[in-house]
Order: structure tokens, then sequence, then C-alpha cells
């Protein structure tokens, strides 16, 4: 590159540049743009400028060097229809990938985005736009004429237009800016003016000229690569990206002119904006003679209730849909019955923008299912088949339960198929197994047949719901998919990815069975004397099992079990000594991690507390046998056992032996009673089971497991939706009427007499004792919720370190706010469970607490503190 370049031209007046010591391949060669080009930084002028094409397609160049001149090399594809000067190099272009784009529900794909520099000269500020391309990864033309720019546009379609303004000697910008303007695809296309410079001592020139003629940006001449990539950058995320989506709503509104429904679409005000032909169809109007108008200036019917626009309105207001049965009046004066169905449309600041409105005609009386008749002939005109099962459906709005003979006797060409289908449902209407979901949906079934439309659809949804397979797992909205929500549902409720991996989480196999190294009491009564004045208050609520864990050294279950199981007479009901009892407690004591935060002995003394204190209550105790008391506190003391700290999605997702030997399915749960019961047979010593009856110890076993696996957060809709169906409202129900008879006694009598019962109460209970944090003081709720804090930021880093989905991205220590994850906690798990629990066994005194330490968790948020205490509370 060191010798000076030589000039030729060509028969066809094409002039090219090559360098004296590179070879004539044509690869290697420069052509020169119309009527002059850059040679190493100089025009040259051409009589064959005429004859070179006006428009460049840049599609891939090198990026220019650091210093020295730039060089540029030919080929020669066709832009636009005409013969385009094209510049290759042999590196390729960086090309931008397609960008994931979402508007509302739509999920979309956007292109690389088009750039058409308009430059009648090529100059510093040209190849800087040029470079800024190639930088951004943009598809991007040149044009050197008012024609061959417009051409390139109409067939290109470029997002963004980049046109000269600085200088009107070889064009007029704004003309043909205009004439861009005046085409259908500049809709949506971004222009761009680059204009001169102004000194400091110049006043700033209005940019109204700019937009009138069609501009939507002003660009200050900077000739710098940087500068240009971040203006379009920045046109491409702003009114690029806004274009694009405005763009994909002409599908949106091809789906509502092809709709069958009548759609109408309102503002705030009820102002009407849009209706679609099939409104039209229904009303008799044309839409030029509805669209601006107020619904208020329309004509009404009489017919329906003079209240009836007041509650609507009062509905929609809060936010709500409201849905049913309206009398319209049509042009021509002709009432009609709608089922209508508006739905309020939430726009900027949280506000209420727009109502849409969807109606049907309400086939019931004659003169309705004539209309409906009519509307759908003109609908489906041409469609004979379609028009058939439409007229079927109206006719008969049963979804699923359409009568076989009907659908088998339709088609003669399957016979066989037919009589094999007509026997197996047969068959299948005459077992007499069935289940009560079968018989439920054959009575809405039964039901559809003669209800109004509103009521028949109304059970269509029913039974939607009814053939799901999550009856009892509430399904979040929008408003309440807050992230701190919906990573506790996501760790809590699910079992993760069920990825395995391996990175394999291996459970400690040291099962510690040796209990000589401890200093346990003997009797109740050999315990130290800090230790027993605690233990004299551990009936109360407000005990304070952290001071317990404290004065015992971190082996608190050991003590409150002796004093608990000793109050409610488990070793007596077991028929086994009080030393074997004290060292089963120590066993599995042992075999819970102190080293875990949260899920330590500590917490399994807590739930044992809790569990008693339960038990203590009048209905609760009312309810439950002996054996079933028993069950319940040794199921709060064995239901953690082992824990290592992490959650049943991470073990699924970490491939743990555990999680394989249980098939991913309530992990922890299956292991602790497992476990718990292993640990018990080892050893004579400790076998508390040893001296019952095989009937009362498999009773007993089973009402264990039952109560340990109730505590797998999966199924928690499930138990507290059974409880309040099963119990709450039947008792309320039975109380109603015992109060009307003068008898208060047989609503428990009557839980107690059906074992169902007791078992959907003693779930509750555990549960309730599980995760009563929230429930205890103030300062034991705090102390509880920065444990669980920490435990849950442990797994994360564990997750990160490892390689593993992030099963609760929220909870990063550096990012959580813990009174975020506790409201959340409190709002989606706790509040419901606990008020049925204390409907069932009255307890004021925990829903107290929960309403301080609500309030607590409440003002921290609203004082954006992240911590467990306000900073002037924590130093203090």
């Amino acid at each position: 590159m060191g010798c000076a370049p030589s000039i030729h031209v060509s028969q066809s007046g094409v002039i090219y540049c090559r360098d004296s010591d590179e070879s004539s391949s044509p690869h290697q060669t420069t052509t020169i743009s119309q009527g002059a080009a850059t040679l190493h930084g100089l025009f040259v002028k051409s009589d064959a400028a005429d004859s070179i094409p006006a428009v460049l397609a840049y599609q891939s160049r090198q990026p220019p060097p650091c210093s020295g001149p730039r060089r540029r090399e030919p080929r020669a594809p066709r832009c636009c229809g005409i013969e385009a000067e094209t510049q290759t190099s042999s590196g390729s272009l960086k090309q931008a990938s397609a960008t994931e784009v979402q508007i509302g529900p739509m999920r979309l794909t956007q292109d690389p985005v088009q750039v058409l520099l308009i430059f009648a000269k090529e100059d510093n500020q040209s190849d800087g736009f040029w470079w800024a391309c190639n930088r951004a990864g943009y598809r991007c033309n040149i044009a050197r004429t008012p024609e061959s720019a417009l051409e390139c546009f109409l067939d290109k379609h470029q997002e963004i237009i980049v046109i000269d303004h600085r200088n009107s000697r070889y064009f007029d910008a704004e003309d043909i800016c205009r004439s861009i303007r005046a085409t259908k695809p500049s809709e949506h296309t971004v222009i761009l003016a680059v204009v001169p410079r102004t000194s400091a001592d110049q006043e700033e020139i209005s940019v109204l000229p700019l937009l009138n003629a069609g501009f939507d940006r002003r660009f200050m001449e900077n000739s710098s690569i940087t500068a240009c990539y971040n203006e379009l950058i920045q046109i491409e995320h702003g009114e690029v990206r806004s274009q694009f989506k405005l763009r994909a709503c002409n599908a949106v509104f091809a789906a509502l002119e092809h709709c069958q429904e009548a759609i109408e679409i309102t503002s705030e005000d009820h102002v009407i904006q849009y209706v679609n032909p099939a409104f039209e169809q229904m009303m008799g109007y044309h839409k030029g003679e509805l669209i601006g108008k107020e619904l208020s200036e329309l004509p009404k019917s009489d017919k329906n209730r003079a209240d009836l626009s007041d509650m609507i309105n009062t509905c929609i207001k809060k936010g709500r849909e409201w849905q049913g049965v309206y009398y319209a009046r049509k042009k021509s004066g002709d009432i009609i019955q709608q089922h209508v169905k508006i739905t309020p449309v939430i726009g900027q600041g949280g506000k209420i923008r727009h109502f849409v409105s969807l109606k049907r005609l309400h086939c019931t009386n004659e003169n309705n299912k004539q209309l409906c008749k009519s509307h759908r002939d003109e609908n489906y005109a041409g469609d004979n088949s379609h028009s058939e099962s439409h007229s079927f459906k109206c006719k008969n709005r049963r979804k699923d339960s359409v009568d076989v003979k009907s659908i088998t006797s339709q088609s003669s060409d399957a016979p066989s198929l037919q009589t094999r289908r007509h026997s197996s449902m047969a068959r299948i209407h005459s077992m007499t197994i069935e289940a009560p979901i079968t018989k439920v949906i054959n009575i809405i079934n039964a039901a559809q047949e003669n209800s109004p439309i509103t009521v028949a659809e109304a059970l269509d949804r029913v039974l939607e719901i009814l053939r799901t397979t999550e009856l009892y797992s509430p399904q979040l909205g929008t408003k309440d998919e807050d992230p701190h929500t919906s990573d506790l549902v996501g760790g809590l409720m699910t079992d993760g990815l069920r990825r395995l991996s391996g990175n394999e989480y291996v459970f400690s196999k040291n099962m510690n069975l040796s209990h000589s190294h401890l200093s346990v009491p003997n009797t109740i009564s050999d315990v130290p004397p800090c230790i027993a004045q605690l233990l004299e208050t551990e009936e109360s609520w407000d005990f304070n099992i952290f001071e317990l864990e404290a004065v015992t050294n971190k082996r608190p279950l050991v003590y409150l079990g002796l004093k608990v199981f000793g109050r409610f007479g488990v070793h007596e009901f077991l028929n086994c000594s009080e030393a074997t009892l004290r060292a089963w407690l120590q066993v599995i004591e042992a075999n819970y991690h102190s080293s875990n935060a949260y899920h330590n002995s500590t917490h399994a003394a807590d739930v044992l507390h809790a569990t008693a204190f339960f038990l203590g209550k009048e209905k609760v105790k009312g309810s439950l046998d002996h054996l079933d008391e028993v069950a319940a506190l040794i199921a709060a003391t064995i239901h953690d056992v082992d824990h290592p700290g992490r959650t049943n999605s991470f073990l699924c997702n970490a491939g743990s032996e555990l999680a394989v030997l249980y098939n991913d399915t309530a992990v922890l749960e299956s292991h602790h009673t497992a476990l718990a019961f292993q640990l018990t047979a080892k050893d004579s010593k400790c076998n508390i089971f040893k001296n019952i009856d095989r009937n009362h110890y498999r009773t007993l076993r089973q009402a264990i497991i039952d109560m340990v696996l109730a505590t797998e957060m999966t199924k928690h809709f499930e138990h507290v939706n059974k409880f309040v169906n099963s119990i709450n409202k039947r008792m309320a129900s039975e109380e109603t009427s015992s109060h009307s008879e003068g008898s208060d006694c047989e609503c428990t009598a009557n839980l107690k007499n059906f074992p169902d019962n007791q078992t959907l109460i003693k779930r509750m209970m555990i549960k309730c004792a599980d995760v009563a944090n929230p429930c205890r003081p103030l300062e034991l709720c705090i102390e509880w919720a920065g444990r669980i804090s920490e435990e849950y930021f442990a797994q994360t880093d564990e997750e990160k370190r490892q390689g593993l989905p992030v099963v609760m991205p929220v909870f990063d220590r550096n990012t959580c706010s813990i009174p975020k994850s506790q409201i959340s906690f409190i709002d989606y798990f706790i509040t419901d469970m606990f008020d049925a629990w204390d409907a069932f066994a009255h307890l004021p005194v925990l829903m107290q607490h929960l309403a301080n330490n609500y309030k607590h968790w409440k003002m921290l948020d609203e004082l954006k503190c992240k911590s467990l205490r306000l900073p002037s509370e924590n130093n203090n």
C-alpha cells in the first residue's frame, strides 16, 4: 500500500482506483460514486459521472483503520432495481440478531434494522453513519439523488432514514422528506435530519420547520462514529421499537375486524373509540355514526333495571370485570337482549384508560332466536358445515356432554368404528365404579340442559376448572406477580426443574445414635434451675424458645420434649420408660443439623411447642383422641430431622441421592419420616414403640407419616381448602342449627366421629405449627425471619457456585428485601390458613401478633428498608 495509486476509466465510464503494487483482479478494485469519489481522501471529477449509479448498498465493509486512508473494494449486486455500486471487503459485516419484543401478551421477533443514508456527496459525516451502521449490525443503503432515495425506500422500507440537511446545493432535504412521508410505508419510519453545527454565539434554530416537513429528529453535525452510533441506537430502542409495536397492532385490529363477537372500545369517560363490523351489524349503525360519541348519547332501552347502569359503572370503575344480560336499542328502534362482558383496561399510571365490551345476542326468547339465526346466517354464509356446528352449539350449550348416538350417526362411512365407539361408551355408562368428580360433572351437565345461556356458560367454566389436575393450587394473577411472591411460590411449591446434573448433593450418612456424651437429666425434675425456670412458662404462646436454646447449648428439643411429653402422658401411652423416651429425644435431636440457620433442633422444639399449645385448645382437644395427640407430638419432633438446610427444589436440581430415591416427590418429608423410624428401630434403648400393640403401632405410624408429609408445601392449598370446606363450613352450619335448638356440644362430637375430619385437623395443626413464626411475638418473629432468610441466602450462594438453577432469585443476600419477602409469605400462605385455623381453634393472641408483625414489615417496606429493623433500631 506504500506506492501511489493509479486511476483508470473503463469504457463504460466507471472510474477505478488500484494500488500499483496489487494485481488487477476485480475484487481488489474500488468503484467511484456518482460525479465524485473519495480516493485516499481526494475527490476526483469525471465526465462519466452520469453513468455511475446513484445508490450504494453497504452490506459488508471492513471497519476503518486507526490511521491512514480508507480503502473500499467493490462488488456488484443490484439494489432497488438499479445497478448498485457496492463495496466489498474480505471481512463480513457484523449482523445483528433478531430481537424478541413483547407487547402485551404478544411475543414478536424484530429483524435487524435497515438504514437509508441520503447524502449527495460522501464525506466524513456519511462515513460516520456508515461505520456506525456497521458497528450496530444494521443493513445500510446510501442514495445520492432524491429519485434513487425514494425508489430504494419503496423497495426496502427502511426503519431509519438519515437525510443530509446541511447544504441545499445538491438537493432540498425537506422536499425529499415530504416525498417519502407521502408514501404509506413511511408511517412507521423515523427520519433524521443532519444539520450544520451552530457556533456558540449563534441563536438556537427552532426545530418546528423540520417537524412540519416530516422529520422526527435533528442531529447536529458530528462525524464521530461513536456519536452516530449512539444516535442510531437510541432511535432503535426508542422510536423504532415503538413503531414496531404499533405495526404489530395491525394484527390485533385485523382479529377484531373479523371477530364474530360485537366489540366496542370506549375511553375512561365512555366515549366510543372503536366498534368492529360485527357490532355494526348487530346494532345497525355505521362506525362513523358512533365513534366520538358518548354512550349516554345513544338511545337506551327501558327494559333494564333503573339502577343497572349505576351498578355496572360502580363495578368497572373499581377495575373489576362485569358481565350479565343487558337490553340494547338498535338504530331501528328494536330492542335486543345481549350477553355483555365489560373489561377495564389499565393504562399508564395504573389508571383505567379504556373499557372493552364484548356483546353477543342472548338467544332465549323467540325474537332473539330469530335474530341469532339471522346473525349466524349472515356470518356463516357459504360455510354450511361451520354454520351447522355453530347452530348446534347455540341450541345446546353443553360443550362436553353431546349425545354419543347423534355423533356416531352423522357418519355412515365407518360403521365398525361407530359400533366400537358405541359399545365402549355403553360399557363406561354401565360401570358401577364412579368417582365423585364424575358424579359432580354429570350433575352439572344435566343442569345445563334447560339453563339460561348465562348459567350454561358459567357452568362450562366450572367444568373446565374441575377437569384440571390442580384443583387446589391458586394461579397468580398479574397483580400478584411480584418477584418475591413468585420466587416463594416457585421455591416452596414446586420440586424444581427436575434437571439432574453431575453436582450431586449428598446427605450426611453419619446417623448419630450415640448419646453418652450428651448430658441430659434422668427425669424432668433433674434439670438445672435456669432451664426449669424457663420451662415453667412453656404452656404460654409467648414462650421464648431462643432463651431455651441459649441455656441448653443448642439442645432445647430434649428438655422441652421431656416436659411436653410428660404433660401429655406420652410414655404412659407408649408403655415405655421415661429413660427410653429421653434416649429417643436425644437421638432425634442429635440428627438435626445445628449448622443450619433455620432448620435445626430449635425449629423442631418451636414446632413441638406450638403443637402442644394447639392441643391444649378446647375445640382441638375435644376433636382428637389420645393416640392423635401422641402422633402429633411425635410428628412435630421428627418433622425436619436431618434437614440439610436446602429446599426440595434444590435437591431435585442437584440430582441428590434422595431426590432420585423418592422420584423428586416430597423428597425431604419422606426422608424425615423414614429416617426417624429407622433411628427409632435401630437401638432398643431408644425404641419408644417396642411395647405397643401392633395395630396401635400401625395406626400411630400412619398418622405420624401423614402429618409430616402434610408439611410439604406443594399440597398447601389442598390441605387448607379441604379444611375450610370440610371443617369450617360444616362447623358453621352445625353451630347455626345447634344454637337454634339450644345445644352447643354436638359440633365437636360430630367431628370426632369422623376419622377423615380428624386427619384434616391434624394436618392443619402441624402445618400451622410449622410456619407459626409470623404469629409469634415481634422479637421472636424478627429472629425467625432473619434465620430463614440466611438459609435461603446460603442456598442461592451454593446454586450460583455449582451452576444450578437459582430457585429463588430474590433471595440474594446483596439485594433481597426481607420485609418484602415476609409480606409476600404472609399474604400468600399465612393469612388464609390462620384465619381458618383461628375460626376452629379460637386463637386471638396469635392473630393479634400476626397483625402487629405485618404492620412492622409493611412499615419497613414503605420506608424502603430491606433489613429486619430500622437502622436506628439496629444501632440501639
